[in-house]
């Protein structure tokens, strides 16, 4: 599914493999469940990348994404969900990442406070959020690349389905593969679970 998207990215890949450079950071937007996690996987699987997974709501403190920016090598992905539940000072701090592969410490307090610049390896930042409106102009404006994930049809969900059912051990038939997909409101995840109460019942 996502052909759109999924086209897009195949010209990005291919581009930075070619260029032997990091990926440029992206933001995928779209409701739970529509695989904006899987997709960030993808991503560092497609690029041969180590994937580093976090969230917004995780990092408190400036502090929590030195200690995360510093120990990325150079064409990590670094992949933060729920980004808009990002602490508004945090934010900031990633600005000169982003842009620069930077960081800008402030070290001590008072009269001898004093900042130092630690250079980052050049890696690329993934965020996923269902809330594209919360995330402010600045940091929606350091992604190269933006997309929002839509609703899947039946037939492609019926096609999740029957590979999540040869994972499960499970003989599912196109008819049952069908009837589970009409039901799941276009959502993968929500049709996954689905199949495992149907598994359950049976």
């Amino acid at each position: 599914g996502q052909d759109p998207i999924r086209e897009r990215l195949e010209v990005l890949i291919g581009a930075a493999k070619q260029r032997n450079e990091a990926l440029c950071h992206c933001l995928f937007s779209g409701p739970p469940g529509l695989g904006k996690t899987t997709l960030a996987n993808i991503l560092a699987k497609a690029m041969g990348s180590n994937i580093v997974v976090t969230s917004g709501a995780v990092i408190e403190k400036p502090g929590d994404l030195a200690g995360v920016l510093t120990h990325l090598q150079t064409g990590d992905i670094l992949f933060i969900d729920e980004l808009h539940r990002l602490n508004r000072t945090a934010e900031e701090y990633l600005y000169p990442a982003l842009e620069d592969f930077c960081l800008d410490l402030m070290i001590d307090s008072g009269p001898s406070a004093r900042s130092v610049q630690v250079k980052l390896n050049k890696f690329t930042f993934v965020g996923a959020t269902t809330r594209v409106g919360s995330l402010s102009g600045p940091l929606r404006s350091r992604f190269g690349f933006c997309c929002r994930l839509d609703y899947y049809e039946p037939p492609l969900i019926a096609k999740i389905l029957r590979r999540t059912g040869r994972l499960l051990n499970l003989d599912l038939n196109e008819t049952a593969a069908m009837e589970i997909a009409r039901r799941s409101r276009g959502t993968p995840r929500i049709a996954i679970n689905l199949l495992r109460w149907v598994r359950d019942f049976a």
